[in-house]
């Protein structure tokens, strides 16, 4: 028997590993990549695996870079049952459909601009080389129902018309939909059968609402095999979740194999204190100027704690009391998903909010925004707010609309609070704003691309780490050393590579044990 790692090597996104039996192939995640559009792209279209030879697959958590291509296994044969924790599923309902819809408004915009360019040059004029102002209202007019919607069976038809390459979407709803059927939940600590002698179990990881340490265990010749997927580890004494698991049942202590994440490998978080003085520092800085606050942020999980964090901040009177928006459908949707699953909070949360009668994703400040007519609205509203929107790492969604509307203006504030992968647009305007404070305001404003047009970055760009809901350092190492576990060896992925030989090396010193660094495609045998 063995593993073979797929996704998420020496790179945080795109989670995939697979177990081979021997009997069974049994898929532990199935993770969109993040980065480069054109090389994410061809790298989720190419599936490493025949998605019928699957038995079935494992879902340690909801989050995109751990599900988003499921529905590419599906619409490929897949037949298996999708196995997670209940509330994973729920949260699947919104992200998978969200994420198809993504897909395809993405290449609905991307045909929409190839073939009016095409058009534009279609009917330019010959001297001046020129398009009339009255064509180009005609040609808009054409591609477009109305101000927002494109009128996509036109495109389609003219496409044809002229042999254009049309862009095609990863997945649609449709697909989105079909994957929603495979999905079979469970409660933590249930023995689930996933195949010929083999069952598995769910552990709390602590890193969002619903994820899992999957444990597998395979019986062979009167022998049994352990082996333990972190999935992403979380934190230890945040708000909303309980902590990562430390106390495992006595049957499951003995981990013949670890495959553990290592995005954080090499950092230590800030303090919680620090974290929270900084937050109330830059709300009150950007308000003194007249400014607003833009917050990109994922929507399952780190909205919710943002959301968590500032209600407690109002309540305190600590912060001038902007009005605070959330404008993600995904994110309203998914805070819904929290509403209805109080079991997985922590005792604190009890005791703040729901032991006084409060929920705590909703108070008089906060408004959630769902039609695109009132996200465009907010768009240009330049009274001091805060908005937090989607996607977290710039990549897609309502928040790269708010970015071009306040990026340009010195006295907004762009907050950075979650993980932005290599080569993202979020990892761009972190490092060229941190560049940019650390070379004096004298320095030409750089610039960033935002749907085919430069923006300048005037605004203040400013990390908050503490909010992070991956373990860092310290805490990854505490899950090794602190737990009852026995473990034998242990797999490090999801993190990029010098993130990954740093805690290994860290890992080697402080436990002794074996550290196995793969490459993609690389296999471990048991």
């Amino acid at each position: 028997m063995h593993v073979t790692f797929y996704g998420g090597v020496r790179e945080v996104t795109g989670s995939m590993h697979l177990l081979n039996t021997g009997t069974d192939r049994i898929l532990i995640d199935c993770g969109l990549f993040q980065g480069r559009r054109k090389e994410s792209a061809e790298k989720n279209r190419i599936l490493p695996i025949d998605p019928a030879a699957l038995s079935n697959v494992l879902l340690t958590h909801a989050h995109i870079d751990h599900s988003g291509r499921l529905p590419i296994l599906v619409k490929n044969n897949f037949r298996g049952r999708i196995i997670c924790t209940r509330t994973t599923m729920d949260e699947c309902g919104f992200l998978l459909m969200d994420s198809a819809h993504i897909q395809e408004s993405d290449a609905d915009y991307l045909n929409y601009k190839s073939l009016r360019g095409f058009l534009y040059e279609l009917k330019q004029n010959k001297k001046t080389k020129k398009v009339s102002n009255r064509e180009i209202n005609r040609i808009k007019k054409l591609l477009k129902k109305d101000k927002n919607e494109l009128n996509r069976d036109e495109i389609v038809s003219l496409q044809s018309k002229y042999n254009l390459n049309r862009v095609v979407p990863l997945y649609t709803k449709g697909d989105a939909e079909d994957t929603l059927e495979q999905f079979d939940s469970y409660p933590y600590k249930h023995d689930i059968e996933i195949g010929e002698d083999t069952s598995c179990r769910f552990y709390d990881a602590g890193h969002i609402l619903g994820s899992s340490l999957v444990l597998v265990k395979i019986k062979k010749n009167d022998t049994t095999k352990n082996i333990l997927f972190s999935g992403d580890i979380g934190r230890f004494n945040q708000p909303i979740l309980k902590d990562p698991t430390l106390e495992f049942d006595e049957g499951d202590r003995d981990i013949d194999l670890l495959v553990m994440e290592s995005t954080y490998g090499d950092r230590l978080h800030d303090s919680h204190d620090n974290t929270y003085n900084l937050l109330k520092e830059t709300l009150k800085s950007t308000h003194e100027k007249g400014g607003s606050v833009v917050i990109p942020s994922f929507a399952l999980g780190r909205t919710q704690e943002i959301i968590y964090v500032l209600h407690e901040l109002y309540d305190s009177g600590d912060v001038p009391k902007m009005p605070i928006f959330v404008d993600s459908p995904l994110g309203v949707n998914l805070t819904k998903v929290f509403g209805e699953h109080p079991e997985c909070y922590d005792q604190e949360s009890h005791e703040t909010f729901l032991q006084k009668g409060k929920n705590p994703f909703m108070f008089r400040h906060i408004t959630y925004v769902k039609s695109v007519q009132d996200s465009m609205k907010l768009m240009r509203n330049t009274d001091p707010h805060i908005v937090i929107s989607s996607s977290g790492m710039c990549e897609a969604g309502r928040i790269l609309h708010h970015l071009r509307y306040k990026i340009h203006d010195p006295r907004n504030t762009v907050l950075i609070v979650g993980f932005m992968a290599r080569n993202t647009l979020g990892r761009k305007i972190l490092e060229l704003g941190l560049e940019k404070k650390s070379t004096g305001n004298n320095s030409p404003d750089p610039l960033v691309k935002i749907y085919g047009k430069m923006y300048p970055l005037r605004a203040e760009v400013i990390q908050l780490g503490g909010f992070s809901a991956h373990g860092d350092r310290d805490e990854m190492t505490k899950f090794i050393t602190d737990s009852n576990l026995n473990i034998k060896r242990i797999v490090l992925v999801h993190g990029e590579e010098e993130q990954m030989i740093k805690f290994g090396e860290h890992l080697r010193k402080v436990t002794g044990k074996d550290i196995v660094l793969p490459y993609m495609g690389d296999s471990v045998f048991l």
